[in-house]
């Protein structure tokens, strides 16, 4: 049994609540919640905040699912080991791909705050490994399996490139990860490619360039929540060239789609696009815009979902931007000293992606300026802006 799943039985009895009881107050199934408390199922951050707020536990339960998270990390280099030995040994069984199709899904959730240089070195680690099992005589299927593995290692390979601001490996990588995608035949491994091309033509200012890349991803990756994220870049692209009808397209859009789609079970997955996510997008596009009030709504949510009980940061990057945001607002409200700290603040974050980093404090920078040209303030955060690059 895990932490949570004691701790919510305990809760539950307590309270004189049957499981039948607790299915009606948070609209999850009683197998559900039963494999849950019998630690047979892990509990998914908005199960675990459901159920705290219907057993009134204060937050208690939420940090206990989060403990119980951080433990299965721990466990992950044992896995590692036992997975890379069976690799090695050439070993291509479903259960060795079902492990190796988790251990690249847990990759890929670390991304929002493990450090870029290392989480990049261990999935390269990985990448290498299944290329060389694919050099070896496997069965079609799990050939196919194989490819998409490697696919999914790709796009996070180059995504961390980038971020860490090498833009000849990272189109290098995003190339090859279309080309697995491609003989793999998987369209959101695809898509996601295209994703990337959009995101690397937005934070170089190639603002057309965006919009039909995105356009052109939006049909390669179809049915997938890619689409959504397609749709975000290519709203982002429109607001920096003052397009506003076309961005108001885009997000009506990618809202509509994102109403369709099932709350994933892992938010943090770099490459899942969940509801939450769509205060992010809105939240640049509001601030380009103009629209200060949605601006610094959006940027409250994002920094208010972006902390976990015990004041970690689960998505640092997201709230550095959202504090950038903040800075924009305060700075148009004529408050100089608070836009200066928030900015400031944002360019000291330790798990940043150097391109989209330096975009929108770039567009602080070019905000505080115009509106401050002689203020000793303004120039400070511009200096800090400097020594960034």
């Amino acid at each position: 049994m895990t932490a949570f799943g004691e701790m919510l039985r305990r809760l539950r009895t307590e309270q004189g609540k049957s499981l039948s009881d607790l299915s009606r107050l948070v609209h999850y199934s009683k197998g559900y919640l039963s494999n849950v408390e019998l630690g047979k199922k892990p509990a998914t951050e908005e199960m675990a905040r459901a159920c705290d707020l219907a057993l009134n536990a204060r937050g208690e339960l939420v940090a206990v699912a989060h403990l119980d998270h951080a433990a299965l990390r721990d466990a992950i280099p044992w896995q590692t080991a036992d997975l890379l030995h069976r690799i090695q040994a050439s070993d291509t069984t479903p259960g060795t791909l079902d492990s190796l199709h988790a251990t690249v899904s847990e990759l890929c959730c670390e991304y929002p705050y493990r450090d870029a240089a290392e989480l990049r070195t261990e999935a390269h680690g990985w990448l290498d490994q299944v290329a060389k099992l694919l050099r070896k005589p496997v069965g079609l299927r799990q050939h196919s399996e194989l490819l998409v593995a490697a696919g999914w290692l790709a796009l996070l390979v180059g995504c961390l490139e980038y971020d860490l601001g090498m833009r000849v490996a990272a189109e290098s990588t995003r190339t090859a990860a279309r080309q697995l995608g491609d003989e793999a035949g998987h369209h959101e491994i695809v898509g996601w490619t295209y994703e990337m091309s959009a995101w690397f033509a937005l934070t170089q200012g190639r603002y057309r360039d965006v919009v039909t890349v995105a356009q052109a991803g939006q049909r390669a990756g179809a049915g997938h929540t890619v689409e959504v994220q397609l749709l975000a870049q290519e709203a982002k692209a429109r607001a920096r060239m003052r397009d506003t009808s076309g961005l108001t397209a885009s997000l009506e859009r990618g809202r509509e789609l994102l109403g369709r789609v099932p709350q994933p079970e892992r938010t943090d997955h770099h490459f899942v696009v969940d509801p939450s996510k769509w205060d992010f997008y809105a939240m640049d596009v509001s601030r380009l815009a103009g629209d200060d009030v949605r601006a610094e709504q959006h940027a409250e949510i994002v920094l208010a979902e972006g902390i976990m009980p015990g004041g970690t940061e689960r998505s640092p990057m997201r709230m550095t931007e959202a504090r950038l945001t903040l800075a924009a607002v305060a700075s148009r409200r004529g408050d100089l000293e608070q836009a200066v700290g928030l900015g400031i603040s944002a360019l000291n974050s330790n798990r940043r992606s150097l391109p989209s980093l330096l975009m929108v404090s770039g567009e602080l920078d070019n905000e505080l300026r115009r509106r401050y040209p002689s203020e000793p303030a303004a120039a400070e955060y511009h200096e800090a802006l400097r020594a960034l690059r």
